[in-house]
């Protein structure tokens, strides 16, 4: 599965991105007008991703979503490289879509095998000198284990230095940002249990 990233980039076609917007945008049987008006966006702009003419940013991608009440992950995921028989409950390392943020390289990849459910899972890559962006912030708990390397967490006024081993666990309504200010790559699971599914 192709990776999406999340600033515009020539490195993904972004026709996929399109064929799925007006895919559930006419699944809602939204114009595009309408979708524009709920989303915050010019009519131009979302006709141009559609057309696959524009990449957009996660910002945008984060209004459409909410707009089409969708979460992030189940608007990216296609579903469709699922081997025929294969178990709901199952996502196999191929079939994770991937979030790059080009920006600084930060790396999501969905590991939940369903998009659409309240707990959601997956890995995290921060190269050195990266941060999260675009946080999401909604009703319900977000934590996670620090796999490799060293990561600094900061929720509400607290920062916690965590380093291999240690694990975390919040209130995901609280602002919150993860960043990497070591000179080695750190991956983390991190888990989200979400009361709002469209986040």
């Amino acid at each position: 599965m192709k990776p999406v990233i999340a600033e515009p980039a020539s490195a993904i076609d972004p026709r996929e991105i399109g064929e799925r917007l007006r895919s559930v945008r006419t699944e809602r049987n939204l114009t595009i007008q309408e979708l524009a008006t709920k989303a915050g966006l010019s009519v131009g702009n979302i006709s141009q991703i559609e057309r696959g003419i524009s990449n957009p940013s996660i910002k945008t991608l984060q209004r459409l979503r909410a707009a089409l009440g969708v979460n992030l992950w189940e608007f990216l995921d296609r579903g469709e490289t699922r081997a025929v028989g294969e178990p709901p409950f199952v996502r196999r390392k191929f079939e994770r879509p991937t979030i790059i943020m080009s920006r600084n390289g930060l790396t999501k990849e969905l590991l939940s095998p369903q998009a659409d459910q309240g707990l959601r899972f997956m890995l995290i890559k921060m190269p050195p000198a990266s941060e999260s962006t675009d946080v999401l912030i909604g009703r319900g708990l977000k934590g996670g284990y620090v796999m490799r390397g060293r990561v600094l967490l900061r929720v509400g006024d607290n920062l916690a230095d965590l380093e291999e081993g240690d694990s975390f666990q919040f209130a995901s309504d609280v602002p919150h940002q993860v960043s990497n200010r070591s000179d080695s790559e750190a991956t983390l699971l991190w888990i989200m249990s979400v009361l709002d599914t469209h986040i």
